[in-house]
């Protein structure tokens, strides 16, 4: 039998670099790049689409024969450029947030530690208390609620349902399942489409999330609510949830939560704040007083990689009974008994509160987020850019060549280009057609959506990079680029 001290290790015997002077050489090369990719962030196109030579090499087998590392590193810095353009200024598509340079190296640690968060008793886990407690102070939740670090809004949604759902039914569905459930939830119309396929993925079927009509301001009807919620019980129907937009992704509308809030009491709904990016406009004085009523929630879900600028992807859950959380998600098996020593303790475990638990550490950038810049410079980027929307709004309103399609709430400003003597389907394809010229040319990335039926710009500000400046040149092309189109027809 051989003795293991005479064992000499083979190149075989670990996947740990053979030079390690070689290896920290490509990090700090890779590094590089990647800072001055940051840095470079308000430079150029705001979208360079992956060239044809790119897109076939991504195309290849299956790597039998490794490379070495800065060969590794070469083919990593290749890819930078090739975003979907969201560090940009200039990306008013879509609520994707802007990133900070600063995350950079709390990713380099985590990838370090290497955690897996889902339990025991290590940092991660301390650190991500930590971050659910500021939450749960910024929110005013009450100190005994509980919180999960997640991908992002939609798992926090399904989470939440969850909870409500298995409290509706007092935990009994859990072993036997739901049966002929009568569950019914209530949002508005404009509300993210995670809510529907949270009532999808948790067995209560999207049709049993009545959508409730909006008022003028596109917030939540509270007179076309009440009336849902009084049809219902007259069917026979249980209605259980409650959910309310902070931010809806069309037009920035934030419900009368507080109004709401008291409707969920008086009904004894679950009440649920979707506040996937509007809930971080709480670190802002401008915008906070608008979300009066969310600190009432039963559960409330929303992003730091949006407005908070937290690189992707970083959620968060918050529910306010950390007793129904845990009896929602619990479950471990004997080889996962916690016995409060060594590695065994840290109780409870994030694996409590949610379905994963293989779980990397997010929470770790989030920490070192806050830590940075603190929530009064997170709140000041948010403010600003609500002033940017309502800047361009003014641009709009003072142009004869373009209509505002809705009132400017909150961070959102959607217009139109209206050309002369044309009907509304010319009009809607005017318009896709100035978003796709404004992509393609790469001046600006604007999304589209309909409101009333008809086709709108719409123009997202949750960039901290974003200047004024950018915000003319997107006036200005929007007009340049209308006249060229409908003077080719």
């Amino acid at each position: 039998m051989t003795d293991s001290k005479d064992h000499q290790p083979s190149i075989i015997d670990t996947l740990d670099p053979t030079d390690w002077g070689a290896f920290e050489q490509a990090v700090r090369h890779t590094l590089s790049a990647s800072v001055r990719k940051m840095k470079s962030a308000s430079d150029g196109p705001v979208w360079t689409p992956p060239t044809d030579d790119l897109k076939a090499r991504l195309n290849q087998p299956l790597p039998i024969e490794g490379m070495d590392t800065q060969t590794v590193s070469e083919a990593l810095i290749e890819l930078l450029p090739y975003g979907v353009g969201n560090t940009h200024p200039r990306f008013f598509g879509w609520v994707h947030g802007s990133g900070t340079p600063g995350n950079l190296l709390a990713d380099i640690a985590a990838s370090a530690i290497n955690a897996n968060c889902g339990g025991r008793d290590h940092v991660g886990t301390y650190v991500e208390r930590q971050v659910i407690d500021w939450c749960k102070s910024l929110f005013d939740f009450p100190e005994t609620a509980s919180g999960l670090i997640v991908s992002g809004t939609s798992m926090a949604t399904i989470i939440a349902a969850k909870t409500a759902r298995d409290a509706a039914l007092n935990f009994d569905n859990r072993k036997a399942g739901l049966g002929t459930h009568a569950l019914v939830g209530y949002t508005s119309v404009q509300a993210h489409s995670c809510l529907a396929r949270a009532f999808d993925m948790t067995g209560l079927g999207s049709d049993a999330l009545r959508a409730i009509p909006v008022n003028a301001d596109h917030m939540l009807d509270v007179k076309a609510l009440n009336d849902a919620i009084a049809t219902d019980r007259a069917a026979g129907l249980v209605p259980f949830f409650l959910a309310g937009t902070a931010g809806t992704v069309n037009t920035g509308a934030i419900d009368d939560l507080a109004q709401l809030a008291t409707i969920a009491l008086d009904e004894k709904l679950w009440f649920h704040v979707d506040g996937a990016f509007g809930a971080s406009g709480i670190t802002s004085e401008a915008v906070a007083p608008r979300l009066r009523g969310i600190e009432q929630a039963d559960s409330l879900a929303f992003d730091f990689h949006k407005w908070m600028h937290v690189n992707y992807d970083a959620g968060c859950v918050l529910i306010r009974d950390q007793d129904l959380h845990r009896r929602a998600f619990a479950n471990r098996p004997d080889y996962l008994a916690a016995n409060g020593r060594a590695l065994a303790g840290g109780d409870p475990w994030p694996v409590d509160f949610g379905p994963e638990l293989s779980r990397g550490f997010r929470a770790l950038k989030v920490w070192a987020h806050f830590l940075e810049h603190g929530t009064q410079k997170i709140g000041d980027m948010i403010t600003k850019n609500c002033e940017q929307a309502s800047y361009l709004g003014t641009l709009v309103e003072r142009n004869s060549n373009l209509e505002l399609l809705a009132p400017v709430s909150l961070n959102i400003c959607c217009f139109r280009f209206v050309g002369d003597r044309m009907n509304e389907q010319q009009l809607d394809d005017l318009n896709a057609e100035i978003v796709a010229e404004l992509q393609t040319r790469g001046i600006a990335a604007p999304s589209t959506t309909r409101l009333d039926g008809r086709l709108a710009l719409r123009v997202n500000l949750t960039n901290h990079r974003t200047q004024l400046t950018d915000i003319d040149m997107l006036h200005d092309a929007v007009n340049r680029l209308g006249r060229e189109l409908s003077e080719s027809g």
